[in-house]
């Protein structure tokens, strides 16, 4: 899911945000003919079964919450070098030049409930 996003002033419905969300990108990632496998389940392997709300809590906290998000798939070996990751925020951040193409983060485990 890649990106923060805040919920409206007063909805703390996050549940229901986080399966619409879910529905809208994986409908959206099928319109654009990437192919979705299911599970046993039959939900798709893009999405984590589960999910951990955190409210940011100032600068620091976002940018930490990013960095989680970016080194990700080098984390689980899903590429190895953060830049390899074509569906990643951190491609803008790159272009914009908020982050070098060669940042490899840090690791975080532990830090997220994990």
């Amino acid at each position: 899911m890649g990106q923060p996003w805040e919920l409206p002033e007063g909805d703390l419905v996050y549940s229901t945000r986080v399966r619409q969300l879910k529905t809208y990108y994986s409908q959206e990632i099928q319109l654009l003919g990437i192919p979705l496998l299911k599970n046993a389940r039959d939900e798709y392997n893009l999405w984590q079964r589960r999910f951990w709300e955190h409210r940011v809590r100032d600068e620091s906290d976002l940018s930490t919450h990013i960095d989680y998000i970016h080194f990700n798939p080098v984390k689980h070996g899903l590429v190895q070098k953060v830049i390899d990751r074509p569906y990643s925020s951190f491609q803008n951040y790159a272009r914009q030049e908020m982050l070098p193409n060669n940042w490899g983060g840090k690791s975080l485990q532990g830090e997220f409930g994990e």
